[in-house]
């Protein structure tokens, strides 16, 4: 392809104009995954409205942004890879070799590595970042989902939805050296802040378990119980931990509701109704505010958590799955 050589006037022109595009990005900025609509709704948090909808691959579902805040991840299953946009540009720029339906991910926490759940592999793919190109595979259970790795990097957790197990990865020679047995289809994990507690939502069973990292050991389970919805309709699957770590706020699916956790003694302290099928969610930096992706109703839900009500709902794409949200 020919180059078109660029004088130094239209490369300041062009410098000043993509300046100009990142300085006027909202303050905090929500990424909606639509996965029957493959595309994603872009949020200004603080004014609670649609500013944008990047169009990308088939059914996406996993996302997030790159540690360093410049981009978004996209997982487009059907397409078997990831997709990577520019954050200020909306723009694709870069596709990563993902393996078969990559459904979530996680970015390594020094930002080199994409930790891709490969669902249809049954394995966990780390993608170099900087190469683009795949660094390690590792096998796990069968339909990998839920995908995070721990606070002091030495771990890396995958849930397994048929086998109803958590494997543990070894991030020093990449092997799994363990599993633990959760209640049934786990597809959701994260960490407490201080790594001492894995969370998962077993979505079949409606509970969520807590995981002594220490011991490997299941030390709880909280079920649910939303007003007004049947208990076969309580699918846990998104969690999320406020700043200050006191709240976990749990997407319970079909049950059209989240929980407000406490995180120190599990009891739930309320329920929130809000769109149709809740799957995941993000929390605002100041702890106040929850954005659910609702993926019945098209729309996403902000939520109020100390009063525990929804103040806005906000029109998205068709099916909304995952949502990340950044400064």
């Amino acid at each position: 392809m020919k180059r078109i050589p660029m004088t130094g006037g239209l490369c300041l022109a062009l410098l000043a104009h993509a300046g100009a595009a990142r300085a006027e990005m909202p303050a905090e900025t929500a990424y909606v995954s639509n996965e029957h609509g493959n595309s994603v709704t872009v949020i200004d948090v603080g004014t609670g409205k649609a500013i944008a909808t990047w169009p990308v691959g088939q059914r996406p579902r996993g996302i997030a942004v790159s540690r360093d805040g410049k981009s978004v991840f996209v997982a487009a299953g059907t397409d078997n890879e990831v997709e990577v946009f520019d954050r200020a540009t909306g723009k694709r720029t870069k596709i990563l070799p993902s393996g078969q339906d990559p459904e979530q991910f996680y970015p390594s926490r020094d930002g080199k590595l994409l930790f891709v759940a490969n669902e249809n592999d049954a394995a966990t793919t780390a993608i170099d970042l900087s190469s683009g190109k795949v660094a390690w595979q590792v096998p796990v259970g069968k339909e990998p989902e839920g995908i995070a790795e721990s606070p002091d990097g030495k771990w890396m957790v995958v849930t397994s939805e048929d086998d109803s197990t958590v494997s543990w990865i070894d991030l020093t020679t990449h092997r799994p050296v363990a599993t633990t047995a959760t209640e049934a289809r786990p597809r959701h994990v994260v960490f407490t802040a201080d790594g001492k507690q894995l969370w998962v939502a077993a979505e079949a069973a409606g509970v969520v378990q807590v995981i002594d990292t220490a011991t490997r050991a299941v030390i709880a389970t909280m079920p649910f119980a939303p007003p007004g919805a049947a208990s076969y309709k309580v699918l846990p699957c998104g969690i999320e931990f406020t700043p200050d770590g006191k709240t976990a706020v749990i997407a319970l699916g079909r049950a059209d509701n989240i929980a407000l956790v406490d995180v120190a003694s599990r009891k739930v302290k309320g329920y929130v109704k809000v769109g149709g099928r809740p799957w995941h969610l993000a929390i605002t930096r100041d702890g106040k505010t929850a954005l659910v992706a609702n993926g019945m109703s098209d729309d996403v839900s902000v939520v109020d958590l100390a009063r525990m009500q929804v103040t806005q709902t906000i029109p998205a794409g068709n099916g909304p799955w995952g949502i990340a949200l950044v400064d």
